[in-house]
C-alpha cells in the first residue's frame, strides 16, 4: 500500500489533504481513484489509513479510516556523518541509509574532500537531498523522514561529537579494533526504553588523514575497521549502518 508524508496542518479530525507533487503522483502515476486506500503520516506522531474520496490535479482528499501505530522507526537514533563524496554518491548514501534506518544525515568537509563546496548552491542541493530522504522513507514504510543538514566544516563536526552516546569513525587503516568489537559490548547494555544516539563518521574517497583520526578520537570518537576489504565511501556508510542495526536487534540481531 502506498505511503505519503504530509505536513501536520494537512490533517483534520476526519480528513487528510495531500497536495502538490504527491497529489499528482497519486492521480497520474499511480492512477488511483476514489475508494482506493493509502497510508498517510505527518512525520511526527500521527499515521493513518485513509480512503481517497476526491482527486484533483493539485489536491487529493482522503477520509481517515483508522489511526495506525507507528512501527517503522528504529529505537536507536543513528546519524550518518558523511564527508561529501564526488558526483551523486551523497544521494545514494541518503537513499539507501534512509531505507536501512538512519535518523539523520550530517554532511561535512574534511581534509581530503575533493568536492568544491559552493554555499550558493547548497540550498538547492539540500532540497534535493531532503526529497530523496522523503521518497526513500515512503518506500521503506518509515514513520519519519530523516533530517538532512547543510554541510559543516571539520571543526564543527568535532564539536558535535560529544553529544552522542557512541561515535564510530570508519578508518580503513584500523587493523586492530573492528566495528563488531565496539558494537557487541555497547549493544549488550541497551534497552529500547532509552533513547540512544549514535554517529557513524565516514571519510571521503581518499579517506581520513592520521591527524583527523587523532582529532576525532580526542573528541570522543572510536576508530573502527570494517573488515579486510576496502569499501567505497558510499558503501562504507551503508555497511556500518547495517551492522549497527543488526547488532541492536533492528534486523533480527540480539
Amino acid at each position: 500500500m502506498q505511503r505519503y508524508f504530509v505536513e501536520p496542518v494537512q490533517f483534520g479530525d476526519r480528513e487528510v489533504m495531500i497536495v502538490g507533487e504527491d497529489a499528482r503522483h497519486i492521480g497520474r502515476v499511480m492512477r488511483s481513484k476514489p475508494g482506493d486506500k493509502l497510508i498517510v503520516s505527518d512525520g511526527v506522531s500521527r499515521e493513518v489509513l485513509a480512503e481517497i474520496t476526491f482527486i484533483e490535479p493539485q489536491q487529493v482528499t482522503a477520509t481517515i479510516i483508522e489511526e495506525l501505530a507507528a512501527t517503522g522507526e528504529p529505537w536507536l537514533q543513528v546519524t550518518v556523518a558523511q564527508s561529501l563524496p564526488k558526483g551523486d554518491k551523497m544521494e545514494t548514501v541518503i537513499q539507501k541509509c534512509t531505507e536501512i534506518g538512519a535518523a539523520s544525515f550530517l554532511p561535512f568537509l574534511s581534509e581530503r574532500t575533493v568536492v568544491q563546496y559552493d554555499s550558493k548552491k547548497e540550498e538547492k542541493r539540500l532540497a534535493r537531498w531532503q526529497k530523496i530522504a522523503k521518497e526513500a522513507a515512503e518506500q521503506a514504510h518509515r514513520s519519519k523522514i530523516p533530517a538532512v543538514e547543510l554541510p559543516v566544516k571539520w571543526d564543527e563536526l568535532l564539536a558535535a561529537l560529544p553529544g552522542y552516546d557512541l561515535v564510530c569513525l570508519c578508518y580503513e587503516k584500523e587493523d586492530g579494533q573492528q566495528l563488531r568489537d565496539v558494537l557487541q559490548p555497547f549493544a549488550a547494555g541497551l534497552t529500547p526504553e532509552k533513547t540512544v544516539n549514535v554517529a557513524v563518521v565516514v571519510g571521503p574517497e581518499g579517506g581520513f588523514s592520521e591527524a583527523e583520526v587523532k582529532e576525532a578520537e580526542a573528541a570522543g570518537a572510536v576508530s573502527v575497521g570494517l573488515g579486510q576489504r576496502i569499501l567505497r565511501t558510499e558503501t562504507a556508510a551503508m555497511a556500518a549502518l547495517t551492522c549497527i542495526m543488526y547488532e541492536t536487534g533492528e534486523m533480527g540481531g540480539i
